[in-house]
């Protein structure tokens, strides 16, 4: 499998949570947060591209602020 970007990799990890788990979700977005490389704009997009951005936006929202 080809890793495209890290907002992919993430906006992937929502789509799939059903069968990776909501705990390795969450934690792939926090270390993805906390490495400072993830673009929110791009995130935003992917996520919407990809049809779950109503379901990331209040995990997006808590980690923000």
């Amino acid at each position: 499998m080809r890793v495209y970007s890290l907002a992919r990799t993430v906006v992937d990890c929502f789509r799939f949570r059903n069968t990776i788990g909501l705990d390795v979700v969450l934690e792939a977005l926090k270390e993805a947060w906390g490495s400072r490389r993830l673009n929110l704009d791009e995130l935003h997009r992917v996520a919407k591209q990809l049809r779950v951005n109503r379901v990331m936006q209040p995990y997006i929202e808590t980690m923000v602020l």
